[in-house]
Parts: C-alpha cells; structure tokens; sequence
C-alpha cells in the first residue's frame, strides 16, 4: 500500500481553488477529500484527484481542488489508491486541529507571515541553546516552530492566510549530523563535495528533514505558502559572479549538484507556487505530469535553466483580492557575462514591471536578497562593483573580486543597474505613474540573518510630493542566527561612521548617488525571528516577534513581539522624512 513521504502541503489558495502537493513511496492516485467546516456545512463538498509521476525514483502529486466557496473553511484529508493516509495519528505527540483550506474573500483583510534562512534542528538541548552557550550546536529556538505551536491553540481566525519563505528553505552546504550520516552511507566524503549535497537523492532528504517534523508538517498542510530560493539552497554565494560561475563549473560535482538543486526546487518549491492559471500556461508542468517518468524531462530542463538565462522565469505573482504579491528571483536569473550585471534579464524585468503596477490596496515585491541594506553595506557593494568592473584599475579590479566573493558582496546594491531599475519602479508606483497609488508598496527580503525596517523615500521629482508610504521589511533568520562577533559588525554597518566611510569610497569610484534614500526606523535585531503582515483596505501593520525557549532550553519555545510598526493608514505619504540616509 502506497504511503505518504512527505505533505500534504497546501499550496495555493484563492477564492474558489486550492492546489495540494504531496510525495508518496510508490505510484498512486491521489485524492483530496474537501468538507466545509461549521455550520451549513452538510453537502458542501468537493475533491480533486491526480496521478503521482515519477522522478529519479520518487513519486509526486500536485492535486488542484476546485469549485470551493470563497471565505470559507473547508476540512480535508488525504487518500493514496482510496486507502486514507492523512491526518495521521501521532500518538506519542501533540495534538493538533484538522488540516483546512480556508479560501479568500476579495475585501477580507490578509494576513502574511514571513521570514528565511532555517536550519533543521531538533528541537531540545543543546541545539535549543543561542550559539553563545553551545557554539558547535546551538541554533537558538525555532521562530517557525513556535508559530506553528501558538497557532495549534489559537483561534483560526486569528492564522495567516499565506507563509512566505524569503530563501534558504534548506541548507545544501551546510548538512545537519542527520544528513551527513545519510551521505556517509552513500559515498566517499573524502571525495568532493565532502558533506555537502551531491545529487537529487540527498536534496530529497534535506527537504524531508525541513518538513517531516509533525509539528511544521501540520502547519504546511493548513497554512498556504510561497517560496523562493537564495543561494544555500544551492550553494553559498551562488551566481554571485561570472568569475565564481567559471570557477565551480570547473570541479568536477558541480554539474550533477546545480542539476539536482534546481530539479528538486522545481519540484518541491517552485511547482506549488504558480496558481492554477500559471500551471496552464507553464512550460514545463504539462510535460512532467504527462510524462509518467518524468527524470529526464526535469533534468533538461534544470541544466538549460543554469546554463542559459533567457527563456526560465522563476519570478511569480499572487494576488490576495487587493493586495498583489510579485515574488522576484534574484539568484538564478542573473546576467553576469559581458559589460551588463543584472539580477535578472530583460525579458524577465519586463515581465516584473508589467506585474508591478497600482491599482492595488498594496503592492508586496518579495525578493530574497534586501534591497535597502544597511547604509554602509550598500555603499560598500555599491563602490566594489565599480572597482572590480575596472574603476581603480586592473590589480585592483582582482582584489574587489576577491572581495566580492569573500564577504558576500551580492546584493541588490552590487547590481547597479538593476538596484536603480528596483528603485525607479517602486517611485514609479508610489508616486501613480502606474496606475492609483497603492496603500503602500512594501519590498519583503530576508538573507542577512538579521531584521530590520527601513523608510524608503525618493530625492527626485517626488521628493516634495505625496505618494505611497514605501519599506523595505527584512526578516532573517527563522532559525539560524549569526555569531556574536558577527553581529556587532552589521551593527556597525547602520551607523553613521561606518557610512561615511564607504559612502566616500563609492564616490572616488564614479558610483553616482542613489535616486532613492532610506532610513531604518526598526532594527537590527539578531534573534530567530518570524514577521507577519496585517492589510486591512489600504491599511498596513508589521509585527516582528523572535524566538525564546524556557530557562535552560528545554521546553516548548514561545515568541514574543520585538516591535509594532504601522506602515499605512490608508493615505499618501506628504514627503520625505528631514533625516534621510
């Protein structure tokens, strides 16, 4: 009899369709048996049904339900060949409320909790421990677990109608003690990549490692989610470079390691993001669910998606009724070869900017790597573009390689062009140039292992005028905090001192003055942190809370709230704030 390996997991919802992902140990039928919650409830319901398809050896369902009713609450369970295989008993553990589907209502306020950068775990001593008690293990308290914990109690009017997943999903350079003793029995470790991820079959277990747990594996399967990768799901430092492109296709696992990163993304990221409609038109999806075994169909696909850039989109959107979502990929579509970096390519912004428009409550552009960072950090990047482009000359251009890719200079602010094409499309939208200005235009990021708000203002033709409130949002790690001495650099970064100097650096290099200027109203902060929008019309709230476990660190963790910030009360900015960056 078949059984489940991984979900189900609730990806999409809308207001009359929900999409249900799951991996089972051999080939079935899988159905999704939907029954509306409380009262009226006798009658309604509806089921979707789907065939697993195979890759290298593992079976796959994406089941589309439809014919729901918006904002309603519908309960669900599982059945591979007719046989119920969720929910499942967990005897020796909590208890949990049903698995639901709860569609949207075009005016009902949403609520998005978000965040990036988790390492798996367990989830008791020493690991429970802030790395300052347990340097080698400790990981603090799991922000995403304790939500999903709060959750489980709570009342559900009260759960997130998305979870976003800001990048580094998994860890495929940094394997758990659990991952590495699954490589050890594969291979070699004394040969590279030693015990890093080497092909599709260990990516299968990080993910099931991430998700597996009972309590994160509830919380997946009644809290839809959006997910976008950055470069630990691959690699440290992945595309940050032409030059660190060349260098890692040279070795000699690098092409079964970007070919199974990518193929696994696919499969349990990527395919579950796209709505209903995208899956129609999407150029890939019809093939692997058509194809039965469906390996060398994904693997085509996921080695012509490294190697040409042109042709793969890895952006998406969701709208929420007025509130639209643009997820940007800021990792895999880079333009690197040539005079030109971008983050991604020309047919791919055009795609963004025709996504990015007004005429929304809220405008949400969710990215992996920051926009806005730390002031210093951004001049910084900003200035070592130049110079390795061969502003200071060639030795010099050699060592701002070295640079770049020794403390990870890759973000947005490293990528002028597309930092300035960023920056002219987001006053393009608060200042109504495409369309009524939102209620807010908000850039969600994580990447930076730390969390931060910042005021986004412009110094050009809107400088005095009003238009939308606009923030960039960091919310970083859910679980994986940085060192001590690690965090009183980017500390240092924030402060006026620290700007000056790479501000006056990026100068002397010929880097013109940004168009746009921030100022960090909130942050930063260090902990395992979760974030969670409210929208309410044109109305916006940010809370931020972290992770903190008992005494000791053993027992339940819990969150508390580090700060409250209103983003919007529904009207437009009058201008920028006196004390701009």
């Amino acid at each position: 009899m078949p059984k489940l390996v991984l979900g189900p997991l609730l990806r999409y919802v809308g207001e009359s369709q929900a999409t249900v992902w799951v991996e089972t140990d051999d080939a079935a039928g899988v159905e999704v048996l939907v029954q509306a919650a409380g009262p009226g409830a006798e009658g309604a319901a509806a089921r979707g049904r789907a065939p697993t398809f195979r890759v290298e050896g593992h079976h796959y369902a994406l089941v589309l339900i439809d014919g729901l009713e918006p904002d309603r609450t519908y309960e669900y369970r599982v059945e591979l060949d007719g046989e119920p295989v969720w929910p499942e008993a967990h005897p020796a553990g909590p208890s949990f409320p049903a698995s639901t589907i709860r569609t949207l209502r075009g005016d009902h306020p949403l609520r998005i909790a978000f965040g990036s950068c988790r390492v798996a775990a367990p989830h008791e001593p020493p690991w429970t421990l802030p790395p300052s008690a347990d340097r080698k293990r400790g990981k603090g308290a799991d922000a995403l677990y304790s939500f999903a914990l709060r959750m489980r109690d709570a009342d559900p009017d009260t759960w997130p109608d998305l979870l976003l997943l800001l990048g580094d999903q998994i860890y495929a350079d940094d394997t758990s003690e659990g991952v590495q003793a699954f490589i050890r029995s594969r291979r070699d470790v004394r040969e590279p990549p030693g015990l890093e991820v080497a092909d599709f079959e260990e990516y299968t277990r990080l993910y099931w490692e991430a998700w597996g747990d009972p309590v994160l594996a509830w919380l997946l399967s009644t809290v839809p989610t959006a997910m976008i990768f950055d470069d630990h799901d691959i690699s440290d430092d992945w595309n940050t470079s032409a030059a660190w492109v060349e260098h890692m296709r040279r070795q000699p696992w690098w092409e079964e390691r970007i070919t199974s990163g990518l193929a696994s993304y696919w499969l349990y990221q990527h395919l579950g993001n796209l709505s209903p409609d995208d899956l129609d038109d999407d150029p890939v999806w019809p093939k692997v669910r058509d194809a039965g075994d469906a390996t060398r169909v994904l693997r085509e696909f996921a080695f012509r998606a490294d190697r040409e850039v042109e042709g793969t989109r890895w952006s998406y959107k969701r709208d929420f009724g007025r509130t639209r979502l643009v997820v940007i990929d800021s990792r895999c579509g880079r333009v690197l070869d040539g005079p030109r970096r971008e983050m991604v390519d020309d047919d791919e912004w055009a795609w963004i900017e025709e996504q990015a428009t007004g005429d929304f409550d809220h405008l949400l552009l969710a990215t992996s790597l920051p926009f806005a960072l730390a002031p210093a950090i951004h001049d910084l990047e900003a200035w070592n573009e130049a110079v390795t482009a061969g502003a200071w000359g060639r030795p010099m251009a050699w060592v701002g390689e070295k640079l770049r890719q020794g403390i990870d200079l890759e973000h947005w602010a490293a990528f002028n062009d597309s930092f300035d094409r960023l920056a002219a499309l987001i006053e393009s939208v608060a200042a109504g140039h495409r369309g009524r200005p939102p209620g807010s235009v908000m850039v969600l990021s994580g990447d930076v292992h730390h969390t931060y708000l910042a005021e986004l203002s412009f110094r050009g033709e809107h400088a005095g005028h009003g238009h939308s409130p606009a923030w960039q949002a960091v919310c970083s790690p859910l679980r994986n905090p940085l060192p001590l001495d690690q965090r009183a650099a980017h500390q240092r970064a924030f402060r006026r001192p620290a700007h000056a100097v790479t501000s006056w650096l990026a100068r002397r290099a010929g880097v013109p003055q940004d168009e746009i200027f921030w100022r960090v109203v909130e942050g930063p902060r260090f902990e395992n942190h979760v974030g969670q929008l409210e929208l309410d019309g044109r109305k916006a709230m940010l809370r931020v809370e972290r992770a903190v476990t008992p005494s000791g660190g053993a027992g339940d963790p819990s969150l508390e709230p580090l700060y409250d910030h209103r983003l919007s009360d529904g009207g437009l900015n009058p201008g920028p704030p006196a004390d701009g960056r």
